[in-house]
């Protein structure tokens, strides 16, 4: 997709704080390790919009980035290794459940692993939860470039055994390289529906 703008629109504590539903919006969830914000500025063609850190647990709200005026692209607090209090972490969950539960513009959830590590149990309980409710998901296996060719296959393949899914159904990306960039936002747009793109 050609990226003719791409702004960080807020932050949100709270539900509340959300900006009004609108434009179609794609969540993306992962350990706080998976290189979201990367993914997330491979995909807008900008270095610096979404924040990354070498330290897990940078992302602690909810944070929306426009893109094109057409879309818009959510950067979910991560989870599993973020050194912050384990205080501070559970207050974190009321705030995804409610944006995920509760979101009439939210079209799908974007799970993001580190094609490295195998899914545990937060990944699988994440898939069942949004698909509890409605929610499409798909999943994408970052970091590639961290791995062999040959070992990219290998590893789709577990990370799909892992989740029940078609290796097919996991997509390879890599922020260095741009590897996915193109086939995801692909996927992002197959889950528009044609009203949202005239909208």
């Amino acid at each position: 997709m050609l990226i003719t703008s791409a702004e960080f629109v807020t932050s949100a504590a709270r539900i509340e704080q959300c900006p009004p539903p609108g434009r179609p919006e794609f969540a993306f969830a992962g350990r706080s390790n998976v290189g979201k914000s990367s993914l997330l500025n491979t995909l807008m063609n900008r270095r610096r919009l979404a924040l990354t850190s070498a330290t897990p647990g940078k992302t602690r709200l909810i944070n929306f980035f426009r893109v094109n005026r057409r879309y818009l692209l959510v950067d979910l607090p991560g989870y599993g290794y973020a050194r912050v209090a384990e205080r501070e972490r559970r207050s974190w969950r009321p705030m995804v459940e409610g944006y995920l539960a509760g979101r009439e513009t939210l079209k799908a959830v974007g799970l993001l692993i580190d094609i490295r590590r195998d899914p545990g149990p937060e990944e699988e309980l994440l898939l069942r939860w949004v698909a509890s409710r409605g929610v499409p998901a798909f999943v994408v296996a970052t970091k590639a470039d961290k791995v062999s060719r040959n070992a990219q296959e290998t590893r789709r393949s577990r990370i799909a055994a892992g989740l029940e899914l078609d290796p097919e159904e996991v997509l390879l990306f890599s922020a260095k390289t741009r590897l996915g960039r193109k086939e995801l936002w692909h996927v992002l747009a197959g889950y528009a529906a044609p009203e949202d793109e005239r909208a």
